[in-house]
C-alpha cells in the first residue's frame, strides 16, 4: 500500500508542477477532455448500430 501512496503523491506533485509551469494548462486540459468526450460519443454511436452493441451499452450504463 505504501508504494501506491508514494505513486499517488508523485502524480500530485507532477500535476502541481505542470499547473505552476503552464499558465494555459486549462486550455490544454479542455482540448484533451473535449476530445475524449467526442471519441466516446463516436464509440457509443457505432455500438448502437448493432444489437450486440446496444447490449454492451446497456451493461455499461448499468454500472454507472
Amino acid at each position: 500500500m505504501e508504494n501506491r501512496e508514494q505513486s499517488h503523491t508523485d502524480q500530485i506533485e507532477r500535476w502541481a508542477k505542470f499547473v505552476r509551469d503552464n499558465p494555459n494548462w486549462r486550455e490544454q486540459f479542455k482540448k484533451f477532455s473535449d476530445g475524449q468526450i467526442i471519441m466516446a460519443r463516436r464509440v457509443y454511436k457505432r455500438l448502437a448500430e448493432t444489437e450486440e452493441g446496444r447490449r454492451k451499452i446497456k451493461l455499461l450504463r448499468a454500472r454507472e
